[in-house]
């Protein structure tokens, strides 16, 4: 199993630059699907604080949930950008 958890949405354009991210980077994650209704997103918002996605939690680093695409696609480059 692995330490990295995307909170996405079917059709999400940021999502899907976050995961175009994971897969250049050759990272291995477990994929959240969330409900389309913002009101029914309460495991997401549990996690982040707000509805929105994509949301990362990467809990090896002690990343609880990080919104925002670019944020996330900086933070993806920046920790495991030189590893990979």
């Amino acid at each position: 199993m692995s330490d990295l958890i995307l909170y996405e949405l079917q059709g999400c354009p940021y999502c899907a630059k976050v995961k175009n991210k994971l897969a250049e980077l050759d990272l291995e994650y477990e994929s959240q699907m969330v409900p389309s209704a913002h009101a029914e997103r309460t495991e997401v918002e549990e996690v982040s604080g707000q509805t929105g996605v994509p949301v990362l939690v990467d809990e090896e680093h002690g990343v609880e949930g990080m919104p925002e695409s670019d944020d996330i696609v900086d933070y993806l480059e920046e920790t495991y950008g030189s590893a990979a």
